[in-house]
């Protein structure tokens, strides 16, 4: 990068902090040290080799995947293993790790799930215009190593991560008015593991039937063509659904944060616990929808529906895991710069405290308890999103005009660069 690419750079921060009138927000967009950049580079590179070396557990939800592809290879019927829960177009997607020794694995796993965390997390400083070699940007890099569920999802391999890198990805379509390329973004997750279902709400509430279309398209013509070449996959209707639908088993049960679950736990009878879940859930996409209809410009309308569409479907889930936060906990971190955002208020990384390792909380710290200090944590993230969507002070920023000139600038051209254009009036 030349000297004059750097200084562009700089201004180009320096401009989004100084509409937000925050100090600390200019510091955080001045662009980072080297040794703070290695720093954060070496912390990822520990987090792949300890639990390459170390970890008893590593790419344990992968191998789920990997074992029913290996099956489908061998003419058995992938969902005959009850554990492999995804669409049968996931069976295909895991051919090629299939093929690969379970020593590369061991290493590929860890090292993947890093990748694909970085790059939800570069989809979504772009979406709010932040350099990446920001101190924003690399101290969030530094710090996701301390972060449970971080480390979590990175050590089980869960397929979560694709979702990670999808929605901030499909959400920086979608800003930039590429709205099909977006839904094939969305319904390529979902072919892999139907995690962001919610988001077709977000489509719903922009109108955007064709992007639609296409999200559901994708995962249900690549499913039946999978389903085509396996045997046995009615299976998947006959036992894998049902053994979703119940929540799973014992396994996963100690794990499960979603709030039905959790209120059983407490002895509220499983009708009542799961009514109240329904109702906070639908209270959560009522909010989403306050949001989207506040009808304000700018990337801060698209993340915070998204994420509130997604927190509010985490309520009634079932299961519903600690590292699912992660794939709305990036876009929301990267809304900080932007006023009346949710990292904005104390409650937002308060939620996020328990979840530091070497810190003992009484009575959670148990693998069998450990699910309610995750509740803790969603549950908290989910209400403040609430509070900023359909709260009063969201809404008195965005009529004060109060955002940063990035998030009114025309949208990136093809190349990357700022156009000329007026931005899109949103649908």
């Amino acid at each position: 990068m030349t000297g004059a690419d750097k200084s562009g750079e700089c201004h180009n921060a320096l401009a989004v902090a100084g509409a937000g009138g925050s100090p600390a927000v200019e510091w955080l967009l001045r662009r980072a040290s080297w040794p703070l950049r290695a720093v954060a580079a070496g912390l990822m590179l520990v987090v792949i080799v300890q639990t390459c070396r170390t970890s008893r557990t590593v790419g344990l939800d992968n191998a789920f995947v990997v074992k029913a592809a290996r099956a489908f290879l061998e003419g058995r019927p992938p969902y005959a293993d009850k554990r492999f829960l995804y669409l049968p177009s996931a069976v295909l997607a895991a051919v090629p790790q299939a093929l690969l020794p379970q020593g590369a694995l061991r290493l590929l796993v860890p090292a993947a799930g890093v990748a694909l965390v970085l790059l939800g997390w570069l989809a979504a400083l772009r979406i709010f215009r932040i350099p990446p070699a920001s101190r924003l940007a690399v101290l969030v890099v530094a710090a996701l190593p301390f972060f449970q569920p971080f480390r979590n999802v990175v050590n089980l391999g869960n397929w979560t991560l694709t979702s990670v890198a999808a929605l901030p990805a499909a959400l920086l379509l979608a800003l930039r008015a590429r709205w099909v390329a977006a839904g094939a973004v969305l319904g390529a997750a979902l072919a892999i593991k139907p995690m962001l279902v919610p988001l077709a709400l977000l489509l719903v509430l922009a109108r955007q039937w064709r992007a639609l279309a296409v999200a559901a398209g994708v995962p249900v013509v690549a499913s039946v063509l999978a389903a085509l070449v396996m045997p046995r996959p009615g299976l998947f209707l006959t036992r894998t659904l049902p053994f979703l639908l119940h929540g799973q088993d014992s396994f996963a049960r100690p794990f499960d944060a979603s709030l039905g679950m959790i209120l059983t736990r407490l002895g509220v009878p499983g009708l009542p616990a799961y009514a109240i879940a329904a109702v906070a859930a639908a209270a959560g996409a009522g909010c989403a929808g306050l949001r989207w209809r506040r009808g304000d410009r700018g990337p801060l309308r698209l993340v915070e529906t998204a994420a509130m569409l997604m927190l509010a479907a985490y309520l009634v889930s079932r299961p519903s895991f600690d590292h699912y936060l992660l794939v709305v906990l990036l876009p929301l971190l990267a809304s900080v710069v932007v006023p009346g955002s949710a990292p904005r208020t104390v409650w937002f990384w308060i939620a996020l405290v328990p979840q530091v390792p070497g810190v003992s909380w009484p009575y959670v710290e148990s693998v069998h308890r450990r699910a309610f200090k995750d509740a803790a944590m969603l549950w908290t993230i989910a209400a403040v999103v609430a509070w900023t969507c359909a709260g009063r002070r969201a809404a008195q920023a965005v009529r004060t005009g109060q955002a940063a000139p990035a998030v009114r600038a025309a949208p990136l051209g093809p190349a990357g660069s700022e156009g000329s254009a007026k931005p899109p009036e949103p649908p």
